[in-house]
């Protein structure tokens, strides 16, 4: 399979051979202003640094993949260096996942190693489909970023918490998409470390705070941030590094819609300016020219509901990951707790947030994995996250000769993932009911429509984003469930002294 992948490449490929050859040619000073390309450099410095360390190895491969002219530049060594650099970095998640298994408290007793909850999770978390195509097939490396959060979660389950608050500001300054969940970091650590001991009903005992715990987290982040940023502070670029990261003005959406709410307000709105057009409610003169079905990148406006902003999507954002924050401070259950909000900032933000990606499911669905095979509800939630979740990455693969590829991984996947969590929670009730499971299987004929009967149709011509939209709404509805079916699960969930006392 991946000596496949070899041959093909996706303009994530692009992107990051772009930013091996600004990091490698040009001065710290013109990293974040370099605009040859399309594909600006728009991560945090660290992984910019990162991009700098490979290109000295690239040099060995193909010095011409090192030109910031040569745009779209794709020689065979090239193909090869990218992907065995994927395969390299991969040894970091590999290794957080073997971490994660050792934090597993096994009650379950089983003979056979193959229905033992910790090999369970390394075949959940080792091939995880998403990660499995995004990485190694579209390309990307997302292995090694969620390496970085799982031994960073690892870390606090174990106890060392300045480990884990180190692993974690690192890993910020990497992708700053990690801010999302750095909420549920933070209250942890202020709950758990900070915080030295608590009352018997697990209520805080505020003459046991630390001070000087607080300076050494802080002392961590500081420390951190002034080595990724102050280069740029002292430079006098941190607004131009800042105006990279956040580019509010790519739109709400990315040009394919990940399906969280916005995927839903944008189908509601399309819904009704066509029934508008047709009932001459509304002018076709006065719609908004800009598509948002367009498959392009950029801002538009909706035509009948409010258009939304990037304060708007904050403010959601904020709404929708406050309750899980009070309720790993105000019901603390450890460890169990910490991750289960970890999950809800994640899902929050995918469904709240400003220009997600698709690929930011994984965010949610990587920490959801330690949670399903410790109890029969969250294997349930996690059964319809990860198989409508992956289902949505299918349009990053869109060539004919991956068609079968990514179906047989998904299958692959997804039927050991309700074969090995069925069996290890088989004297529980069904981890899904009859609707959820209804809803699952329509996806099989959804990819049949979207991929072998729209092609054949005059609709092809006319509707070209339609098969996207059907895939992103639909999915956006099972995601949406299972969000609120874990958050519904998670604020219900009763909290025994012991826990509290922990």
């Amino acid at each position: 399979l991946l000596i496949r992948t070899f041959c093909s490449y996706s303009t994530d490929f692009e992107v990051h051979r772009n930013w091996l050859a600004i990091t490698h040619n040009l001065p710290l000073s013109q990293w974040y202003y370099e605009a040859t390309s399309e594909w600006t450099l728009d991560y945090p410095p660290f992984f910019a640094w990162f991009e700098y360390a490979l290109s000295h190895i690239a040099k060995y491969f193909d010095p011409q993949m090192l030109v910031v002219e040569n745009l779209n530049y794709a020689s065979p060594a090239t193909i090869f260096f990218q992907r065995l650099s994927v395969i390299f970095t991969d040894t970091l998640f590999i290794y957080a996942a073997h971490e994660c298994c050792r934090c597993i408290n096994e009650k379950r007793a089983a003979k056979d190693i193959l229905e033992k909850p910790t090999f369970i999770l390394a075949v959940l978390l080792l091939w995880n489909f998403g990660l499995l195509i995004v990485d190694h097939i579209h390309f990307q490396y997302n292995g090694f970023l969620s390496g970085l959060m799982l031994l960073s979660v690892a870390r606090l389950c174990q106890k060392r918490y300045l480990e884990g608050a180190l692993l974690f500001a690192v890993l910020l300054h990497f992708k700053h998409i990690y801010m999302y969940v750095a909420p549920a970091y933070g209250i942890y650590l202020l709950r758990s470390y900070c915080f030295t001991a608590n009352n018997a009903d697990g209520s805080l005992k505020w003459r046991n705070f630390s001070f000087l715990r607080v300076t050494l987290l802080g002392l961590i982040v500081c420390l951190v941030s002034a080595l990724s940023l102050g280069p740029f502070l002292v430079l006098g670029q941190l607004p131009q590094v800042i105006s990279r990261l956040f580019p509010f003005k790519r739109g709400l959406c990315h040009a394919y819609w990940a399906p969280n709410f916005w995927a839903l307000y944008n189908a509601v709105d399309k819904a009704l300016t066509i029934l508008g057009l047709k009932c001459n409610f509304l002018d076709s003169t006065k719609i908004p020219k800009t598509s948002m079905t367009g498959g392009l990148v950029q801002e538009f406006q909706h035509t009948v509901l409010p258009s939304v902003t990037p304060l708007a999507t904050l403010i959601c954002t904020f709404i929708a990951i406050l309750p899980s924050v009070f309720c790993l401070w105000f019901k603390p259950q450890g460890p169990r707790g910490f991750v289960q909000c970890l999950v809800l900032c994640a899902l929050s933000s995918f469904m709240f947030g400003w220009h997600v990606h698709e690929k930011a499911i994984l965010l949610a669905i990587l920490p959801l994995s330690l949670l399903s095979i410790q109890r029969a509800k969250d294997a349930g939630v996690y059964l319809i996250l990860a198989t409508t979740g992956h289902f949505s990455l299918f349009p990053l693969l869109f060539t004919l000769p991956e068609l079968p590829i990514k179906i047989l991984l998904m299958l692959l996947f997804t039927v050991y993932s309700f074969s090995s969590l069925k069996s290890l929670f088989r004297r529980e009730k069904p981890l899904l009911n009859w609707l959820e499971i209804i809803y699952l299987i329509q996806l099989v004929p959804l990819e049949i429509f979207c991929e072998i009967v729209f092609p054949l149709t005059p609709w092809k011509q006319h509707f070209p984003f339609l098969p996207l939209l059907l895939t992103s709404v639909y999915c956006a509805l099972g995601i949406t469930y299972a969000w609120l079916k874990f958050y519904i699960s998670v604020l219900t969930e009763r909290t025994s002294v012991r826990q509290k006392a922990e």
